[in-house]
């Protein structure tokens, strides 16, 4: 049996271990079953090794390999032995040698990252964004990563999603970033190299436009001797003009700024053509907020990118507005353009590429074929031959709802692949309102009357003042899935491809730009969840689901329903 890797936010980083009786108290909570699995299985003896995944029972990238498969050849935990775990040590989210050192020291108690291991020792960074290794047998500290600032003040800061391992072989290096830094630590000590950047740290801000802040929440991708980042930015703005999310490269060793990648295309580049009114010039956002994949052997990396300003509105950006919403491929060693693909053109709806693309090997009509697997939050998994960017089966340009708001341009047409089919529900329809009885039905529609409602891509719309006015678009998928920033694991034996989802819906609603506040004709809503009658959701179940694709053939194999849903009503 193989283990795939869920994605974990638990307070303590928790292992746990095997009995051969059944557990006596059973009440270990999921996210710390899915945040032990990598610890556990890495520490168990090692099996052949896979085509792709976690290499001899090592966790050495963010999802166990830079294709993002999140799978490990281990067999000794399966799904005939997780209800016997038990905790076999806990760490909390913040060492305590720093508690000792800064006793009120603030910080949120969340894990958001997943444990690299790499040679029997665990790394990963805590809630304060420093990295900390240990024994993964026993949860003993080995090292704590000491912060640049001296004082209580260089303490401060916050969690990130990961880290990354590089080696040529000889020398070896933990990335990290924290705050606006970039690091390269020793993984024996955790000391910096002081060749690496300005003393052992690179300044994030380097290549970014003046005056503009660096943030970012994911982990750094290395590909040969290249460190690859994104960055995080809001997508609420007042203004027209921002920040571009444009991707930069380091390199391993010196720290040196190696390319920049425009996700908003700039004078002379390709897909300025794709910026009405020369919008390209003031545009800002379209970052890749998530995580990236890699192919090595090929030398090119994988982004998913987000959302243009303002990404429930575009009136100031008429076109498509590449490279928003795509997924670009780029050569590692210069940053130019390999290929893309644009998942939504002139995004309005929150439809961020969420999550890492995941490589794969498969065999599609008795052909090999080198893969790169797209999820989305509006449920669907775009498959391309990573190599050239072509479409595994064809991909539709199909007719979609258009925009009545004053300005805006919508798109007359959105990609929608043949196969895999769509793994969670689309469309706020009536068809799909939730229907247990005849009453909850008639209450379900008196709700969705105040709401505009229709087949996926159904453009926001202006709220109104009054209670009995328009209140915004019902969108489902929601903005947050549909998939989200958890993603998909990936079997290479079976080629299967396994994908977490939710049915959530969201209101997409707009508001007219009051222009002594903004340079806007119209801003986001309130952008909320939306409830169906008597507290129950207000589409049709399951409302959480797991799907299993043969990547082979692009068809559904299972779904299951994940989770209990409503309750005691």
């Amino acid at each position: 049996m193989r283990t795939m890797r869920a994605a974990t936010y638990n307070s303590h980083l928790t292992a746990l271990h095997l009995e051969e009786t059944m557990m006596r108290d059973r009440n270990v909570s999921v996210g710390a079953v899915a945040c032990a699995l990598v610890l556990v299985l890495s520490c168990a003896v090692t099996s052949a090794l896979a085509q792709q995944g976690a290499v001899d029972g090592e966790w050495r990238a963010d999802a166990g390999d830079y294709g993002a498969s999140k799978y490990s050849p281990l067999d000794q935990i399966d799904a005939g032995y997780v209800d016997q775990l038990q905790i076999a040590w806990t760490r909390p989210t913040v060492d305590q040698s720093i508690l000792d050192v800064v006793p009120n020291l603030g910080y949120n108690n969340a894990n958001r990252s997943t444990p690299l291991m790499v040679d029997g020792v665990a790394y990963a960074p805590n809630a304060v964004g420093l990295v900390e290794a240990w024994d993964p047998a026993t949860g003993e500290t080995i090292w704590v990563q000491q912060p640049f600032e001296e004082g209580p003040a260089g303490f401060r800061g916050a969690g990130h999603r990961g880290i990354a391992f590089w080696t040529d072989g000889t020398q070896r290096r933990i990335i990290a970033h924290r705050g606006e830094w970039l690091y390269a630590l020793d993984p024996a000590t955790g000391e910096p190299y002081r060749d690496f950047g300005d003393n052992g740290r690179v300044d994030l801000k380097t290549g970014l436009a003046e005056g503009a802040r660096y943030r970012w929440g994911g982990a750094p991708t290395v590909v040969r001797d290249t460190v690859v980042m994104g960055q995080s930015m809001g997508d609420t703005f007042f203004t027209k003009e921002d920040i571009r999310g444009d991707v930069r490269a380091f390199d391993v060793r010196t720290g040196d700024l190696k390319w920049v990648f425009h996700t908003i295309p700039q004078a002379g580049e390709y897909g300025t053509q794709t910026w009405g009114d020369g919008s390209w010039e003031y545009s800002g956002h379209a970052p890749v907020w998530s995580l990236f994949a890699a192919d090595e052997e090929l030398g090119y990396v994988y982004m998913p990118t987000s959302s243009a300003t303002n990404d429930m509105y575009g009136g100031h950006r008429p076109g498509d507005n590449l490279f928003s919403q795509s997924i670009v491929c780029v050569d590692v060693e210069t940053g130019e353009r390999v290929w893309h693909y644009q998942l939504v053109h002139h995004g309005l709806w929150d439809y961020d590429i969420p999550a890492a693309p995941i490589l794969a090997d498969l065999t599609v009509d008795g052909r090999d074929v080198k893969a790169v697997i797209q999820i989305t939050k509006q449920a669907f998994a775009f498959a391309f031959d990573r190599v050239t960017g072509e479409p595994i089966w064809p991909i539709e340009e199909r007719p979609v709802p258009q925009s009545n708001t004053p300005g805006e341009v919508t798109s007359p047409t959105q990609p929608f692949p043949t196969k895999p089919p769509a793994f969670d529900r689309q469309g706020a329809t009536v068809e799909n309102l939730i229907d247990f009885t005849p009453e909850l039905r008639e209450e379900a529609l008196e709700i969705v009357e105040r709401y505009t409602i229709g087949p996926m891509f159904t453009p926001p719309s202006v709220r109104g003042a009054g209670p009995n006015d328009n209140q915004g678009t019902i969108q489902l998928p929601g903005s947050q899935g549909g998939a989200d920033v958890q993603g998909a694991a990936f079997d290479p034996e079976t080629n299967y491809l396994y994908i977490p989802s939710i049915t959530s819906p969201f209101v997409a609603d707009i508001l007219e730009g009051n222009p002594d506040r903004t340079n806007l004709a119209y801003i986001k809503g309130t952008r909320q969840w939306i409830g169906g009658p008597r507290g129950l959701p207000l589409f049709k179940p399951p409302y959480g689901r797991i799907t299993a694709f043969d990547m082979n053939t692009g068809e559904e194999v299972w779904m299951v329903p994940n989770g209990h849903g409503p309750t005691d009503h």
